[in-house]
């Protein structure tokens, strides 16, 4: 059996967009290699050095880590059950989820911050540390809808949940084993697509953690960028190679696993 080949014109659009992305990356890698030239040497790595070497980086990153990982424990709280719940009992639901879990798309970081803080001023959410802090993670989740709930989503229409429910039900199962010995196991790949996608949001965005006054790492980023020249570029070019190796992960921990393996 011959092997089909792609068309040249296929081959030529391929190329063209893998131009598209690879050009400024490249050109921003050799522009954060150039903080020596004026003294003649063409490529240095002091930029990366500096940018390393600052407490802030390492504080700023650790508290947006934390920061995302506590978001994905929360979504994905809050989405599965909700999830799995729709496609089990509640169908004619669905438009009406689909159509919130829309609603981050459309309300913008900057009103969704100030709304927060108007509606919940004069409270502990406002008025103590961590009560901005719990503000913020909030924030978060609602901005991790819209990826959270089509990945478990996905994954559920993957599986016969209905018969799995039932399967477990007959052998005794409660909900709680149902949902967290049975259907999550299946969700695996789903939620951590979900999960990786929410870490991305989460450690580079500025404008909620910027107006909260929040110590992340998308307002360090900014910072870095007002203050310095070639210290940004060296900071692009690590965020996006921690942003590739997540994505490296995904397909490693995706590998050899089959979404929605239960008998239909």
């Amino acid at each position: 059996m011959t092997k089909r080949r792609g068309s040249p014109l296929a081959w030529g659009l391929l190329g063209v967009g893998m131009l598209y992305l690879l050009v400024p990356l490249l050109a921003t890698f050799q522009f954060s290699t150039q903080i020596q030239a004026a003294r003649g040497i063409p490529i240095s790595f002091l930029a990366y050095n500096n940018v390393l070497s600052a407490p802030a980086l390492a504080e700023s990153f650790v508290f947006s880590l934390r920061t995302a990982l506590i978001t994905i424990a929360v979504s994905v709280l809050i989405v599965v059950p909700t999830a799995y719940w729709i496609n089990l009992r509640m169908r004619f639901l669905r438009p009406v989820i689909e159509f919130l879990t829309l609603l981050p798309f459309v309300i913008p970081a900057v009103v969704l911050a100030f709304a927060l803080i108007r509606s919940y001023n004069g409270t502990d959410l406002t008025n103590t540390r961590d009560g901005v802090y719990v503000l913020m993670v909030g924030a978060y989740v609602m901005l991790s809808f819209p990826y959270m709930y089509r990945s478990v989503d996905t994954g559920l229409q993957a599986l016969n949940i209905r018969a799995l429910t039932e399967a477990a039900q007959s052998l005794g199962a409660g909900w709680g084993t149902i949902l967290f010995r049975v259907v999550v196991p299946n969700l695996l790949v789903s939620i951590l697509n979900g999960a990786f996608i929410t870490f991305s949001i989460v450690i580079g965005e500025y404008t909620i953690a910027s107006l909260l006054s929040q110590p992340g790492f998308g307002p360090y980023m900014f910072s870095v960028a007002s203050r310095k020249v070639y210290e940004p570029s060296a900071l692009a070019m690590l965020s996006f190679g921690l942003t590739f190796f997540t994505i490296l992960l995904i397909q490693r921990l995706s590998r050899g696993r089959n979404v929605g393996t239960a008998v239909r």
